[in-house]
């Protein structure tokens, strides 16, 4: 798949050229000088926006394109990047502060040679150029305009170069407004008591999962394409960031090639082991508790409540008649082990035998989940230096779960290679797992609730640290507790893990 995508990037560029955002004939000049030289070093891209921007944040209405916006149109919900850019960034006003205009070329455009037609990939390029890439994973079903709030409105006020992509998905479609059972065979319910049914891009069969990691670095590959492309130069530091499915992408690209980067950024990465834990056993027992711990009325003293906490979560938060716990039933939980499930383990009765019921270590000798679900594991044998941020509030990818599983993993993979190496010097890439206190995975939900704490500005905060660590050779901080309304700290009052996933 690689080298396809690497063979034929630029086939429709110079052909399918469309300028907008600019109007004078030099913009349009520009854009057409780029293409040109795209096209005598890359190949594959259809359907391509070039457009020459007065500003590439997201001040400029230009920048992020509206929801259900592509050409020829698709079914409501596929594409949707407004959407997409608030999901992992906070409410006003505490998103990314921006403080200037960033002068730029944009260009959007989606990979040609991709069998499902959906492969799409972003790239900004400002005019005051630092030398350096980003290139950025997306989370959950997103779009290549997922991380405009949280990572791009960040980095290109630094100078950096803007990478992002889709994971060669769309996002979904709706299946049905109103049934009671599955309208279709791959529609999942948005939780265990609506009549919703939508039917995720990503389960259709070509678009597995294995398609993640190779579609996010064929994306670093283009990017410094056009970068070289567009400055003359290759970028002189490439950084990975991401946030959860997009900090699983970081950790894979740094796994399987890490001499495309410098190091990585991953935001409450997604875990995935076929021993476990991983999303298949992790979501089932807090489907399947959480409807007897609200008829006890939010009872944490319930039997329901520490078959929850037993099994990694957090504990819940309550604010009147809203629980922390319920806002992941009704919008994460359910629809999330559906999607991977129906992806994984194709062959379970989903609703017939039970999402709450569902047994992964069962499953293992009934089905090829395990095989399949180790086809796209995260090994910690990462090839350049990573920082995860992680909440310990996290209730959909819980932090026992997912982020202090990947730092073991990581501790892992540097024990094997001590125990292979030779007597020659073995020095391993920096890791560090910083742990948000009270942060969790949805920055929103600090809305309903003030004791949560945003994990943002501390990952954008990494990324610092990283650059400076690499580029500068400055001591970067261990791992280590960031206490409520602090910051990461050098010297930190709390290293290792929090003791507490939860402090008032």
């Amino acid at each position: 798949m690689l080298n396809g995508f690497r063979a034929c990037w630029m086939v429709a560029v110079a052909l399918g050229a469309v300028v907008a955002g600019g109007t004078s004939a030099e913009a349009s000049a520009r854009c057409d000088r780029l293409l040109a030289r795209l096209a005598d070093r890359v190949l594959n891209a259809a359907d391509t926006t070039c457009f020459e921007s007065v500003d590439l944040t997201t001040n400029n209405p230009a920048t992020t394109p509206a929801d259900n916006s592509l050409t020829p149109p698709l079914p409501l919900f596929a594409f949707t990047p407004q959407t997409d850019r608030s999901v992992i960034s906070p409410s006003p006003p505490n998103r990314t502060a921006i403080t200037k205009k960033v002068s730029g070329v944009q260009l959007d455009a989606r990979i040609a040679d991709d069998p499902a037609g959906e492969a799409r990939i972003l790239i900004r390029l400002p005019d005051q150029w630092n030398g350096k890439l980003v290139v950025a994973g997306a989370s959950g079903t997103r779009s290549e305009f997922n991380g405009d709030f949280a990572w791009s409105d960040y980095v290109v006020q630094q100078g950096y170069a803007y990478v992002s992509q889709n994971k060669g998905i769309l996002n979904f479609f709706v299946a049905s407004l109103n049934s009671a059972t599955p309208p279709e065979p791959l529609a999942c319910r948005l939780n265990p008591v609506s009549t919703v049914w939508v039917h995720f891009y990503d389960n259709d069969p070509a678009t597995p999962f294995t398609r993640w990691t190779p579609i996010m670095i064929e994306a670093t590959r283009i990017g410094r394409n056009a970068v070289s492309a567009h400055y003359g130069s290759r970028p002189h530091r490439t950084y990975a960031v991401g946030t959860s499915n997009g900090g699983y992408q970081v950790r894979r690209a740094l796994e399987t090639a890490p001499e495309l980067y410098d190091g990585g950024v991953d935001w409450e990465g997604t875990y995935v082991d076929p021993v476990a834990p991983n999303i298949l056993s992790g979501l089932p027992p807090a489907i399947l508790n959480f409807t007897d711990y609200a008829a006890s009325g939010f009872n944490p003293a319930s039997t329901a409540a520490k078959n929850i906490l037993a099994t990694g979560y957090p504990p819940d938060l309550v604010s009147g008649t809203t629980s922390l716990w319920g806002r992941y039933w009704a919008e994460f939980w359910e629809i999330t082990l559906c999607q991977w499930q129906k992806r994984l383990d194709p062959t379970y009765d989903t609703y017939g035998s039970g999402t709450g019921t569902y047994s992964y270590v069962d499953r293992l000798s009934a089905s090829d989940v395990g095989a399949d679900t180790a086809a796209i594991s995260t090994t910690g044998d990462i090839g350049k230096p990573l920082i995860t941020v992680a909440g310990t509030m996290d209730a959909l990818l819980p932090i026992n779960l997912h982020a202090r599983a990947y730092a073991r993993a990581v501790a892992a993979a540097f024990s094997d290679q001590d125990h292979q190496a030779s007597s020659e010097q073995h020095e391993h890439p920096a890791y560090r797992l910083y742990e948000v206190q009270n942060g969790n995975h949805i920055e929103t939900y600090t809305d309903t609730f003030s004791q949560l704490e945003l994990i943002q500005p501390h990952a954008q905060n990494a990324l610092d640290l990283l650059s400076k660590y690499v580029e500068q050779g400055a001591e970067l901080p261990q791992d280590q507790c960031i206490p409520r309304g602090g910051a990461i700290a050098s010297s930190p009052a709390q290293p290792g893990h929090c003791s507490s996933l939860f402090v008032p």
